[in-house]
């Protein structure tokens, strides 16, 4: 390590590494969780369990009283390190991921609790210099963010077989709450000088994380019509909606370009292996194309090039998101079905689980105080049984695999 760290840094970053998402080791990792937390802080949030928690259960692993227990969650979640929300009538918290979690809210605040600079400049070493976190948080099997096409250029033909939740006007109006916060991948870009002049202020966050940021002022809630507003200005723009990739309950939609998005700059650096895509692609009518290159230019993942005296569309690339749709002056691009739809999972918690299952990183979940050694002994016991080549069969088969999760969603909801 090229400086001293704390030890309280480094088990928190232990921590934090625990969940599926991952927080690879780094040296700009451990400064940039010094700039984000207290020793005390990153002390009592290294033992807080990866599922949701109340203050009784923080009080006990941090050997606290309640009420001190309380206002320590409090505080952080007014950082916006912790999101909290209520189940019935008990509050409860939970630590984001790193990625569409705190990495990101720390950026949104304006109210001067952090410096943003100094982060941007941390979080840019950390994420778009070096590789490891970014293969680790976006190269999932499952992955944690997926494309909404741009609705009008949905054929007629496939309008019926769209499902509401491939439509980001269906997400904001379903949602019980909207907050519209800074965008964190531009916002970071300005303060390394690499910023394009797309709006910052459109990033969407919905329901019950937008509820904990409007609370503690790390987003501004919106009405359902400012949010289409929003998001009909960036679909002019050309942006690309990269969401939560969820059927219910959403938290997230970022409104992205190909320059500055963090999920479509690591979709190009990782080879396209990300599983981004929505459920449809490009293609160009080659008879009536005049090869202008206005696609070609305004393409966010780089799916469209010329070759052979065409211009093409690599399918496999395509993240089909209805850019170029609009980009066509002659309007000669159309989109298509795929197909078989992608799997999406029904909810954060099943994503999670999923994630979890793919990166043999369940047994955090299940024996989480990381205190206790008999956790430990149990967690080191599961991960090797989830290794086996028959539990991975197991897992992989679908009527097993959707058991499994009903029976995690009903002790889940009994926490």
């Amino acid at each position: 390590m090229g400086h001293i760290t704390s030890k309280n840094y480094l088990d928190l970053q232990k921590r934090l590494d625990k969940h599926a998402q991952g927080a690879p080791m780094s040296d700009s990792l451990l400064k940039l969780l010094e700039e984000l937390f207290t020793k005390d802080e990153a002390d009592k949030l290294a033992k807080l369990p990866i599922k949701p928690f109340t203050a009784k259960i923080a009080a006990k692993r941090w050997k606290v009283s309640v009420k001190d227990s309380q206002k320590l969650l409090d505080q952080l979640a007014e950082k916006g390190v912790l999101l909290d929300f209520l189940k019935g009538d008990e509050q409860r918290y939970v630590i984001p991921p790193t990625m569409a979690g705190f990495f990101e809210f720390s950026l949104m605040r304006t109210d001067g609790k952090f410096n943003r600079k100094v982060l941007s400049e941390l979080f840019y070493k950390y994420i778009n210099e070096e590789e490891e976190f970014i293969f680790e948080a976006l190269e999932q099997k499952t992955s944690i963010a997926r494309t909404f096409i741009h609705e009008y250029t949905i054929p007629e033909e496939s309008k019926s077989e769209v499902l509401d939740y491939e439509r980001a006007s269906k997400v904001i109006e379903t949602a019980t709450c909207i907050t519209v916060g800074t965008c964190y991948c531009r916002h970071k870009m300005e303060h390394v000088g690499k910023a394009c002049d797309m709006p910052q202020d459109v990033c969407l966050t919905f329901n019950t994380a937008a509820k904990s940021l409007s609370k503690h002022g790390v987003a501004k809630e919106i009405s359902k019509e400012e949010a289409k507003k929003i998001l009909d200005k960036c679909v002019d723009l050309g942006l690309v909606q990269v969401g939560d990739n969820v059927e219910e309950g959403v938290a997230w939609i970022c409104n992205c370009c190909g320059c500055c998005c963090e999920a479509l700059l690591a979709y190009k650096k990782i080879g396209y292996t990300s599983r981004l895509n929505s459920n449809f692609y490009a293609e160009i009518d080659q008879e009536k194309c005049v090869k202008c290159g206005l696609c070609v230019k305004k393409c966010p993942v780089d799916a469209i090039e010329e070759k052979d005296d065409k211009i093409v569309v690599n399918k496999e690339v395509c993240i089909g998101c209805g850019v170029c749709v609009r980009a066509c002056p002659q309007k000669f691009i159309t989109m298509h079905d795929r197909g078989d739809k992608a799997f999406v999972p029904k909810n954060g918690f099943e994503r999670c689980v999923i994630n979890a299952i793919e990166r043999g990183k369940l047994q955090n979940y299940i024996f989480d105080n990381y205190e206790l050694w008999t956790n430990e002994m149990l967690r080191h016991l599961l991960g090797i049984i989830l290794k086996l080549s028959g539990s991975k069969f197991l897992i992989a088969n679908k009527q097993l695999k959707s058991r499994f999760l009903k029976m995690l969603r009903k002790a889940a909801e009994k926490m």
